[in-house]
């Protein structure tokens, strides 16, 4: 049976585990080359989870965890989208394990986000996507924008 409970601080390794795995399915990481992120993630993800600032879903297949969505709220200057509001919400390490993809998992967990984001009063959210998660995000609404990104050595 499916069921969806709020991510709680328990969750450190399976939100580790799924950000992973996710980094992994894109085809261009192996999860040997990822420990240093796991290790600062996990730093970083701890206190978050206890605190609340680092929240979201976790969905359940008779008792065993499935899927996750992870989400933010951001401290953003007001913006042509959001223009009275100093706010986004971001959309982060959402997974769904390969035996539950296809049966409208990832459409549960947005459709969770967008209710959460709502309840905050966050009318606008972002969120970075793999290629291979694109046509999931197309189809709940979002719409791909122009940012660019660099690493600064």
């Amino acid at each position: 049976m499916i069921e969806t409970r709020p991510i709680n601080s328990n969750d450190l390794d399976l939100v580790c585990r799924h950000r992973i795995s996710m980094f992994c399915d894109d085809g261009r990481r192996k999860a040997s080359e990822l420990e240093t992120m796991d290790r600062s993630f996990r730093a970083w993800l701890k206190p978050r989870l206890v605190d609340g600032t680092y929240f979201g879903f976790v969905v359940e297949d008779d008792g065993k965890p499935i899927a996750g969505i992870g989400l933010m709220e951001l401290s953003w200057p007001p913006h042509p989208l959001h223009q009275d509001d100093g706010r986004r919400g971001y959309v982060l390490n959402m997974f769904v394990e390969r035996s539950h993809r296809k049966r409208g998992i990832a459409k549960l967990l947005l459709d969770l986000a967008d209710q959460e984001f709502s309840q905050r009063k966050l009318k606008y959210a972002i969120l970075h996507s793999t290629s291979a998660g694109r046509p999931v995000y197309e189809a709940a609404g979002w719409q791909p924008t122009s940012e660019m990104a660099k690493v600064i050595e």
